[in-house]
């Protein structure tokens, strides 16, 4: 069982070039942590996909042992993890997560 929610996390890793596992959906996030990186996303302009980790403890879980980190949320970017709320946010106030994108080939509308 546990391959299943691995490969289902791989292949939308693999489909979506941003990808955030998270609580909630980016619409209304369920805590803070997953709302700021929502937040981070939202004001670069770029496009991105959620997960909802509330919905599935299945993959609540799986996503930790994916990544081998116990939090979420989990930002990834073009099938690499980045990491979550507090890294994101430091990479976002120090230009690194633009200059990540913009090596990624990700556009983003803000500059």
């Amino acid at each position: 069982m546990a391959d299943t929610i691995t490969q289902r996390i791989q292949n939308e890793i693999d489909t979506n070039p941003i990808m955030l596992y998270m609580k909630g959906n980016a619409l209304f996030p369920q805590c803070g942590f997953s709302a700021r990186v929502v937040q981070v996303l939202t004001q670069m302009g770029v496009p991105f996909q959620t997960a909802n980790v509330l919905d599935d403890p299945e993959l609540r879980q799986g996503i930790k042992d994916f990544s081998n980190w116990p939090t979420v949320p989990q930002l990834y970017v073009k099938g690499e993890f980045i990491g979550g709320c507090d890294i994101v946010t430091e990479m976002f106030q120090s230009g690194e997560l633009e200059k990540l994108f913009e090596e990624k080939g990700i556009v983003a509308a803000s500059a």
